[in-house]
């Protein structure tokens, strides 16, 4: 097992469709993350903002199944190649990576986040 470097408890994973090799997200994992996904197979974060763990797809069933995990040469960043059930984003689209810098739309939106998650502006 490589010697993974944290910054302040987390290290920051990409994720990526393992079939398209399209950027679907990036967020954080803690060393208990990276081992929930290890053991289960599916993709855990750490959030940032709800300082708590959390399993991708556990609030709308939108799972990542984990295929590989990669590290960058100074073990500072994964990537996790994954298989992506629904969209990856909250806000429905496939990826996070939806919109240019001008704001121009795109990416495919796949479902309304309002009737999944059942809150308006999730």
């Amino acid at each position: 097992m490589l010697a993974l470097k944290y910054d302040n408890g987390l290290i920051p994973v990409i994720v990526q469709d393992a079939q398209t090799r399209e950027i679907l997200m990036m967020a954080y994992a803690n060393e208990e993350a990276i081992r929930l996904t290890n053991e289960t197979g599916f993709a855990h974060y750490y959030s940032r903002s709800r300082k708590k763990l959390w399993k991708k797809g556990e609030e709308s069933g939108h799972f990542q199944k984990v295929l590989r995990i990669l590290s960058d040469c100074d073990e500072d960043c994964l990537i996790y190649e994954v298989q992506q059930t629904g969209a990856a984003c909250h806000t429905g689209y496939m990826s996070c990576f939806y919109r240019t810098l001008d704001g121009t739309v795109t990416g495919l939106k796949v479902f309304d986040p309002e009737k999944v998650y059942k809150k308006p502006g999730h």
